[in-house]
C-alpha cells in the first residue's frame, strides 16, 4: 500500500464475549458461543437455537443515553464494538484533529423490531384476520415518529461519528456478508488517499431477529438440534447448514506515521485489501471465481507469495454448496496453507462476521498461532482445504488473509501482518 496502514484498536461484541480480551481468550479455547435462542418466542421456529449474546448491555456504551430510542440492536452493537476499539487503541475525546478522523461501517439490511410493531398489528387484527384498512390510522398514532431512525443501515456510521466528534469521510456499506471486508477496504482507502489520519471501521450485523428469521427462512440452517454446539461445522462432511448469530467488531486503522507520532500500540499491519465480482445470472451457482480473483489481488497486492500466509481465514459458512466452492477457490490459488474457520465458534454474524472473523486473525498473527476449527471431523473430499482442528497451530509465518464471500457473488480479501 502506498501509505503505511496499520490497525491500533480492536472492538468486539460476540457470542463469545464482549471485549478483545474475553473473545480471545474463549475462542482460543475452543469454547462455543452457540445457545438456545431466549430472547424470544420460538417455539413456531424450526431452529431454535443461535450465536445469541446473553451479557449485553447497550446502557454501559451509548451515549447520550437518549439515542438508544434511535438504535436498533445492530446499531447499538455497532456502536459498542467501535467505543471499545477505540479504548483500545488509546484515543480519547480530542485526541484526533476532527476533520482527519472518519467513519466506514458495513451493516445488512435491519429488519423491524417486532415489539415496535406489535401493539400496532394487534390493533389491526380482529376474529383472526388482519384489516388493511385500519393500518395507516393505526401506525400514525401507535409507532414512535422516529422509529424509521432504528431500521437505517447508514445510522452506525452516523452514531459513532456524532459521539467521537469524527468529522471526517463518513460512509456505510451494505452488501450482505461482504459488507464489512469492503467497509475496511473503503476505510484503508481513505487513509491512502490521505483524507484521513484514523477511520474506525468494521461491520454489525444480527440474523436471530425474528424478522430478519422470517424474511430469510430456515432452509439453509442446520437442523442439528440434539447438539447445537457441534451444528455448524464449516468444511466438514457431515455439515448440514449454516449457524445464525449477531455481533459487531470494529478496528481502528491509522496511517503509521500518525500511529508512531502518537506512541501507539500496533496489533498488526494492513498490507492489501482487494474486492472482486463473479456476476451471477438466475439460479446458476457460483463458480469461486470472484473469490479466486480476490485472492490473488491479495497476494499480488501484498506481496506475498502462497507459501508466505500463515493462514486463511476462511469465510465457512457452513453449507454444502458454498463451503464446496470456497474450499476449491483456497486449493486452486493457494494449495495447503493452513485454513481456520470461526464461525463454527459463534455462528454467522452477517455484516458483522467479517470483521469479528478477522480481529481473531489480527490476535493469531500477534501469538503466533493458528485458532483451530471446532467441529471439524470428518474431512470432505469435496472440501480439500487444510482446515486446522484439535488444537491452535504454532509455527506459521505471522501473515494472514481473510476472506469473505456471498452468494450474490461478491468476494472480499484482507492480507495482514504481525506489527
Amino acid at each position: 500500500m502506498s501509505r503505511e496502514i496499520v490497525i491500533t484498536g480492536l472492538g468486539v461484541v460476540s457470542p463469545l464475549g464482549i471485549g478483545r480480551e474475553a473473545f480471545w481468550d474463549k475462542f482460543l479455547a475452543g469454547a462455543s458461543g452457540i445457545r438456545p435462542i431466549d430472547a424470544f418466542d420460538t417455539s413456531s421456529l424450526e431452529v431454535r437455537f443461535g450465536g445469541q449474546i446473553t451479557d449485553f448491555d447497550p446502557k454501559l456504551y451509548v451515549r447520550p443515553r437518549k439515542s438508544l430510542k434511535v438504535m436498533s440492536r445492530e446499531i447499538q452493537m455497532g456502536f459498542a464494538a467501535a467505543d471499545l476499539a477505540l479504548v483500545d487503541a488509546g484515543l480519547s475525546g480530542g485526541s484526533v484533529e476532527p476533520e482527519r478522523f472518519g467513519v466506514v461501517f458495513g451493516s445488512d439490511m435491519i429488519y423491524a423490531d417486532t415489539h415496535d410493531l406489535e401493539g400496532t398489528y394487534r390493533r389491526c387484527s380482529a376474529s383472526g384476520r388482519f384489516d388493511f384498512e385500519q393500518w395507516g390510522k393505526a401506525a400514525m398514532e401507535e409507532i414512535y415518529p422516529l422509529w424509521l431512525l432504528k431500521l437505517l443501515p447508514n445510522m452506525t456510521a452516523s452514531h459513532i461519528a456524532i459521539a467521537h466528534d469524527a468529522r471526517g469521510p463518513n460512509n456505510s456499506i451494505v452488501l450482505g456478508d461482504v459488507s464489512s471486508l469492503l467497509a475496511i477496504a473503503e476505510a484503508a482507502s481513505v487513509i491512502e488517499r490521505g483524507w484521513a489520519d484514523v477511520m474506525i471501521t468494521g461491520g454489525t450485523g444480527n440474523r436471530i431477529d425474528p424478522t430478519a428469521i422470517v424474511a430469510r427462512c430456515e432452509h439453509d440452517l442446520s437442523h442439528r438440534g440434539n447438539d447445537i454446539e457441534a451444528a455448524s461445522r464449516p468444511f466438514d462432511r457431515d455439515r448440514d447448514g449454516m449457524v445464525n448469530g449477531e455481533g459487531s467488531g470494529a478496528i481502528v486503522l491509522e496511517s503509521l506515521d500518525h500511529a508512531v507520532a502518537r506512541g501507539a500500540h500496533i496489533h498488526a499491519r494492513l498490507l492489501a485489501v482487494t474486492a472482486r465480482h463473479e456476476p451471477v445470472r438466475g439460479q446458476q451457482p457460483l463458480s469461486g471465481s470472484g473469490l479466486r480473483a480476490a485472492i490473488r489481488g491479495g497476494l499480488m497486492r501484498s506481496g506475498l507469495e502462497p507459501r508466505d500466509l500463515g493462514h486463511v481465514n476462511a469465510h465457512g459458512l457452513s453449507t454444502q454448496v458454498m463451503d464446496r466452492v470456497e474450499a476449491a477457490a483456497i486449493k486452486a490459488e493457494l494449495g495447503d496453507v493452513p485454513v481456520t474457520a470461526p464461525k463454527a465458534s459463534f455462528g454467522h454474524l452477517g455484516a458483522g462476521g467479517g470483521t469479528v472473523e478477522l480481529i481473531a486473525s489480527v490476535l493469531g498473527v500477534s501469538e503466533c498461532v493458528v485458532p483451530a476449527t471446532r467441529n471439524y471431523e470428518t474431512p470432505d473430499p469435496d472440501c480439500p482445504v487444510n482446515v486446522v482442528r484439535g488444537s491452535p497451530l504454532g509455527g506459521r509465518p505471522a501473515t494472514a488473509m481473510k476472506v469473505n464471500l456471498s452468494s450474490t457473488g461478491q468476494a472480499a480479501a484482507v492480507v495482514i501482518a504481525a506489527a
